[in-house]
């Protein structure tokens, strides 16, 4: 079959490692990259054998007639890029989160379905082995599940700069919290019902309307109940930064921190050491019968290989023809409980779905 042209807009860490993986696979054909700085695309340029490189994204539409264009992006120019590319009729791929509202991502959603093309949102844990074995030792935890899940990132110098341009349209608990609430979504397999949330401005360089801690609590139909973290800037704490760990009546499993260095690591946001699986059951003298169980979890992608992973979905779905409505219902839903959140911290109120 022939491969498919793809252009790749953004350059930064996701463009990088999306379009080192469509460079390596056979089915498809990387034509472009985009970026406002050059510095970044023509780095990457040279690394992938000169790809032709734009600093124009509709110049760069035009020029080379993509199949498919990957919308790596800050979030603020999501809907408007993905938007463009389904009206030129090309599949597209879009880091998360898909848009900035509910209705935009509704938009996109229906567009996609209108154009009859393909769209991918990137929640990365899903392809990801160890989260996947995680989420499924969850779900045999019983009901109510208790979640507990966190990723705050001291930064500075340049990551730091990437946090204050990402806030300038959504905090760190929208930002990142989509992929995390996608996850107790699917752990629980149930409606979520309410979201409560606090936030706290922790420095005068980002607006005052805006604030870069912040912490969610999300209650699902079944009794169970999800609470998520997540800080940036030079003033966080490095102490228990990643928190990934649910409880249920039959006992609970934790992910347990391979050295992950530092919180602004972008490795370390995946990188896992073990499973923790721990049972519940007591004998009849209040010990417990089993000990607890460890998953090596080791040798596992890496960030580069996880997107790789995420690109042969693509693939697999323009191929196969795959029927993505969950895909993006999940998504959309998603982003519902994490902007309900951003509404819970700006009012003080708990937010009814």
């Amino acid at each position: 079959m022939n491969r498919l042209k793809v252009l790749v807009v953004g350059c930064g860490n996701m463009g990088t490692s999306h379009a080192r993986a469509y460079a390596k696979l056979d089915g498809f054909e990387l034509v472009g990259l985009v970026s406002r700085g050059s510095e970044s695309r023509e780095r990457l340029s040279k690394e992938l054998d000169g790809v032709a490189t734009f600093s124009n994204y509709r110049q760069a539409l035009a020029i080379t007639q993509p199949d498919v264009v990957s919308v790596n992006t800050y979030p603020d120019t999501h809907f408007e890029f993905v938007k463009i590319a389904l009206e030129a009729e090309s599949h597209v791929f879009v880091e998360k989160p898909l848009a900035l509202t509910v209705e935009e991502a509704q938009k996109l959603v229906w567009l996609a379905k209108k154009q009859e093309k393909k769209l991918v949102v990137g929640y990365i844990l899903r392809v990801h082995p160890t989260w996947a074995k995680f989420t499924e030792l969850a779900q045999k935890l019983g009901k109510p599940l208790v979640m507990r899940m966190n990723l705050n990132q001291q930064s500075s110098r340049q990551t730091w700069h990437t946090h204050k341009q990402l806030m300038k349209s959504m905090s760190p608990i929208v930002d990142c919290g989509v992929h995390y609430v996608d996850i107790m979504c699917t752990m629980t397999q149930s409606s979520p019902t309410s979201v409560s949330a606090i936030g706290s401005r922790l420095t005068d360089e980002i607006d005052s309307n805006m604030y870069n801690y912040g912490q969610l609590q999300v209650r699902f139909a079944d009794g169970s109940v999800g609470w998520y973290e997540a800080g940036w800037g030079p003033m966080m704490s490095e102490t228990a930064f990643f928190i990934k760990d649910v409880i249920g009546p039959k006992g609970s499993v934790s992910i347990n921190e391979l050295d992950k260095g530092a919180s602004k690591d972008i490795e370390g946001h995946t990188k896992t050491g073990s499973l923790r699986l721990h049972h519940s059951a007591l004998d009849t003298n209040g010990n417990f019968i089993k000990s607890d169980e460890i998953i090596n979890t080791e040798e596992e992608p890496d960030h580069d290989q996880l997107c790789l992973l995420e690109q042969e979905f693509l693939l697999q779905a323009i191929r196969e023809d795959l029927d993505l409505t969950n895909h993006l219902n999940d998504a959309i839903n998603s982003l519902k409980i994490v902007l309900a959140a951003d509404q819970s911290v700006k009012t003080g109120k708990t937010v009814y779905l």
